[in-house]
């Protein structure tokens, strides 16, 4: 299994904005300090609004918060919410296979990818940027330091 790009870039925007509370963040600094199109990235924090894990603010002065505090960001409901298409197999979703009816493969796929998604679960945007590596992170983000502070929980 591979997660797309798109889902990908949503999981980076949220751990560079999570980082850079209280500050706002641009789309050009986060696709700046990825290396990543500000165009595809606009299109993911556009979803990121719609789905209220950022805001965005228009205009001047305006830039990326974080919707909610970090600990109520689930990385496995981003995941879920980003994703287009978690089927596995062909027999996950519309499409017919000739031995689907006595086929195992099916449920332990299933199953799988229920374990994978439930150790998502466990964890949150907070579990990626307030243990010990977040100013670690933001240095290699770019961000400097002395702005770098916890994100604001409520």
């Amino acid at each position: 299994m591979r997660l797309t790009r798109y889902t990908d870039y949503a999981l980076r925007t949220l751990i560079f904005v999570g980082l850079n509370e209280p500050r706002q963040s641009s789309i050009a600094e986060v696709a700046r300090a990825y290396g990543i199109s500000e165009n595809h990235l606009t299109k993911v924090v556009h979803q990121l609004g719609r789905l209220g894990l950022v805001r965005t603010i228009r205009g001047r002065g305006g830039g990326l918060r974080l919707a909610k505090p970090p600990a109520e960001i689930g990385i496995g409901a981003v995941v879920r919410l980003t994703e287009e298409d978690l089927a596995l197999v062909e027999c996950f979703g519309e499409g017919a296979c000739a031995i689907t009816a006595p086929c195992r493969l099916r449920r332990i796929l299933g199953e799988a990818l229920s374990a994978f998604l439930g150790i998502l679960d466990r964890y949150t945007l907070a579990d990626l940027i307030e243990d010990g590596s977040g100013p670690e992170l933001a240095a290699l983000l770019g961000l400097p330091a002395t702005e770098v502070k916890p994100p604001v929980t409520a």
